[in-house]
């Protein structure tokens, strides 16, 4: 498969860092040659410095050869029209960045104007991602696979003493659930029956829902349906206009604190009447807490720096605000969340990532979900009766370690499976993976020969 990237920016990178291997050959372009300079330094990409909206490049580059062109570059305007031109010319499918909010309600009409096959509004999703955990009843992160039957969700087991220097095979509270990953001190750990738990470890636990929330019970982390009623968002960012946009629509009274005065005009204008925006610094502790922030029911930084979101977020953790969101960019600081206690870190270019790969890996992918920072995912497989894998003992598969078979979910029945499972046709499969692992994920789950 060729595949064309047009934007070398954080969401190109990741794209590109999550496709490339054996069966996958991937270009990128982009105006800055010090960018591509140093993408080359640790990426075996084809770097071209040129620029994509010009019609004789796309032609002595032989796009109408490529099978997929994503152009991902700052300008809605350009991608537009790269990825319509693209398409003109010959290339199979075209993807498109569209960002701006004037368009969030004709994404679908520019998709049939201009023949794009697919649009992603990076934005959009993080704010969706946002109201879902916003509006679940337990204060940590859960992800939902097979129409919500099974989850996954990490949590530090410092919560759990009972948890800390045990054997993972002397857990009784985890019957039924696995434990797919642990991360520790910047580390990823893929566990045995024998691995031991230390303070401070987070652990990736996959399972029917129901069984995850009997680990919330213990976590006392049910807050007993308490509805989220009160919003302070940090930051009147596309995000922050999306979820505040969301939020008011299901009567819940939401703050922006936003330092730009005409930005803040643009919001009232556009915000109905639950939604107070407010002019000030997002690093004034005196102002966000002068503004009720101790009596929020969640607190959302979505400011674009890192920092500000990551300090904003610790003083509403101190004050003990319900659930704490921190939108960060950077990868370096993930390792940093897991110390500050924050609930859920929400990074826009793996969320856009994860949708980019699940549309490009076709029908049989129903989800894929970038964890770790983008170092692992959890893909979403329905089998179909063409799969290599069917009706084989996972233990004679020869997955390698850095993939697991999570759960399978046949006839609506989630299993746990262990190494004399089958794969049937028509079963839900969720696999938890290593970026590393995921070209042998595409290999031992692809279609037979000829099909």
């Amino acid at each position: 498969m060729k595949v064309m990237i047009i934007g070398a920016g954080k969401l190109g990178t990741k794209l590109a860092t999550a496709m490339v291997n054996g069966e996958i050959h991937v270009t990128i372009m982009d105006n800055n040659a010090l960018v591509l300079d140093r993408l080359k330094d640790h990426m075996d990409v084809l770097t071209i410095n040129a620029n994509g909206a010009r019609k004789e490049v796309l032609l002595e580059l032989e796009i109408h050869k490529y099978d997929l062109i994503i152009s991902v570059t700052s300008n809605d305007d350009t991608n537009i029209l790269i990825s319509s031109m693209a398409k003109k010319l010959g290339c199979k499918i075209s993807i498109a960045r569209i960002r701006n909010p004037e368009y969030a309600n004709q994404l679908d009409f520019f998709k049939e104007l201009y023949n794009i096959d697919h649009v992603i509004n990076p934005e959009l999703a993080t704010s969706d991602e946002i109201l879902r955990y916003l509006m679940e009843e337990y204060t940590f992160h859960f992800g939902d696979y097979a129409q919500g039957k099974v989850s996954i969700v990490n949590f530090n087991i410092k919560n759990l003493p009972d948890f800390v220097d045990k054997k993972i095979y002397e857990l009784d509270t985890i019957n039924n659930l696995l434990i797919v990953a642990i991360s520790r001190n910047g580390d990823i750990i893929i566990p045995h029956g024998g691995t031991v738990l230390q303070e401070n470890d987070f652990i990736y636990v996959i399972g029917q829902r129901e069984n995850i929330k009997i680990i919330a019970k213990i976590l006392k982390a049910s807050i007993d349906k308490k509805v989220t009623k009160k919003v302070m968002i940090l930051g009147g960012s596309k995000i922050g206009y999306y979820l505040a946009e969301k939020l008011s629509k299901k009567g819940i009274n939401v703050k922006i604190i936003e330092p730009n005065l005409e930005r803040c005009r643009e919001l009232a204008d556009k915000l109905d009447e639950r939604v107070l925006v407010i002019h000030g610094s997002g690093t004034d502790v005196n102002l966000l807490e002068e503004e009720d922030l101790a009596e929020m029911d969640a607190f959302i930084g979505a400011t674009g720096y890192d920092e500000e979101n990551l300090f904003m977020s610790l003083r509403a953790k101190q004050l003990n605000v319900g659930k704490v969101i921190a939108k960060i960019s950077r990868q370096s600081y993930v390792h940093i969340i897991e110390k500050l206690g924050i609930d859920l870190a929400i990074n826009p270019v793996n969320i856009t990532a994860s949708d980019i790969l699940k549309y490009i890996r076709g029908g049989r992918v129903v989800s894929v979900s970038l964890l770790l920072d983008g170092q692992a995912e959890v893909t979403e497989i329905i089998a179909s009766k063409h799969l290599q894998v069917l009706n084989k003992p996972i233990k004679d598969l020869n997955l390698p370690k850095g993939i697991i078979v999570g759960a399978i979910v046949h006839k609506g029945r989630v299993i746990i499976p262990n190494g004399d499972s089958k794969i049937l046709v028509g079963d839900r499969i969720v696999v938890f993976s290593l970026l590393s692992e995921v070209p042998a994920l595409e290999t031992f789950f692809k279609l037979k020969e000829g099909r």
